[in-house]
C-alpha cells in the first residue's frame, strides 16, 4: 500500500541500529526500483531490506526506508518537494505509478458522475 494512503510518519530502527523513516513496506522489486531511483535523485539515502518469506514459493517483498528521520512521503509529495529526473514536480499519481505525467495537478481533478 502506498504511503500516501496511510498519512502516517513511520520511523524506527533497523536490525543494524540504523534509524530510518519507512517509506513503504511489503513492496515488489519494480516498486523498489522506482522509489529508490526517485528518492536518490532527490538527495535521500535509501535503504532496502528484504521481508521474510514464509516459503520459497511466495514472492520476495521489500521494505524501503530513508535515513532522513524527518522525511514524510505525504508531505513531500503534496507540498511538491520531489522532482523527476527531468525536473517536473512529483504528483500523487506519479508517486503511485498511475501515470508518467505530472499534470493535471491533484487539486484540479474532478469527480466523474457514474
Amino acid at each position: 500500500m502506498s504511503a500516501l494512503n496511510k498519512g502516517r510518519h513511520l520511523f524506527g530502527e533497523l536490525a543494524d541500529g540504523t534509524k530510518v523513516t519507512y517509506v513503504e513496506k511489503k513492496i515488489d522489486q519494480t516498486r523498489v526500483d522506482f522509489l529508490k531511483e526517485l528518492l536518490e535523485h532527490n538527495g535521500y539515502t535509501v535503504i532496502v531490506v528484504e521481508e521474510k518469506r514464509k516459503s520459497e514459493e511466495e514472492p520476495q517483498l521489500y521494505t524501503l526506508a530513508v535515513t532522513d528521520l524527518v522525511f514524510n512521503p505525504v508531505i513531500a509529495v503534496y507540498n511538491r518537494e520531489l522532482h523527476t529526473k527531468d525536473g517536473r514536480k512529483v504528483t500523487p499519481d506519479y508517486w503511485n505509478q498511475l501515470t508518467d505525467k505530472t499534470i493535471p495537478q491533484y487539486w484540479d481533478k474532478k469527480l466523474k458522475a457514474n
